[in-house]
């Protein structure tokens, strides 16, 4: 992908193209990866379970120390506790336990990853550029009439610069909507969204978390 096509239309809050943008190439310029996108998706989501499903099997329920009957001349098959998984309030046979379901992927993978995503995002031509949004209050019409400009009419990640209530409030009550941090992004949320609707001042964050060395 060369510098050209990392040139993308910037819009005002109103809707209204103001201008174009040019996006980071290092990051919006990777090479779409859909095999290692989908193995950090995996460990996202394997690593969101808690794992804290138990059962008692039946060394774990209490009594059932005593045969139930003696072992020959009743007729009925042989009983060794009440706490076999075949009687009621027995043990469970085979049942979950306490499990580490965590799995690991390393810094660097997991960030080309997401750059992996956002160049197909762009790639795919759903990512949206904002100059910035402004509200001195949620204002939920605001915000639809610019999804509605902008013609994003299924799910969307609205990626901001820092927290800010106005904002996440006008987004929440839409359906399928999404408002997030740039410093907090990852490859599920890009991935599991339609269209990335983005705000300016985001993509200096953006580089300074993701491409800046930390000392």
């Amino acid at each position: 992908m060369n510098k050209k096509d990392l040139t993308t239309d910037l819009y005002s809050f109103e809707g209204e193209k103001v201008g174009t943008f040019t996006l980071p190439e290092m990051i919006f310029g990777a090479k779409v990866n859909p095999e290692l996108m989908a193995q950090a998706v995996k460990v996202y989501l394997a690593n969101q379970r808690r794992g804290t499903a138990n059962t008692k099997d039946r060394g774990d329920v209490s009594g059932g120390g005593k045969k139930p009957w003696k072992q020959k001349g009743t007729g009925r098959a042989r009983q060794g506790s009440t706490r076999s998984p075949i009687w009621t309030k027995g043990g469970i046979a085979h049942g979950p336990h306490p499990h580490d379901f965590s799995r690991k992927l390393s810094k660097k993978m997991k960030k080309a990853a997401l750059f992996s995503a956002l160049s197909e995002k762009l790639a795919e031509n759903k990512l949206k550029v904002v100059e910035k949004i402004e509200l001195s209050k949620p204002q939920t019409k605001r915000v639809k009439d610019l999804l509605n400009k902008l013609e994003i009419k299924r799910s969307v990640l609205v990626i901001i610069p820092e927290k800010n209530d106005n904002i996440h409030y006008s987004f929440r009550n839409i359906q399928k909507c999404e408002s997030m941090i740039v410093s907090q992004i990852n490859t599920y949320n890009v991935m599991k969204c339609d269209t990335i609707l983005m705000l300016k001042d985001s993509f200096e964050i953006l580089e300074k978390t993701f491409l800046e060395k930390k000392a």
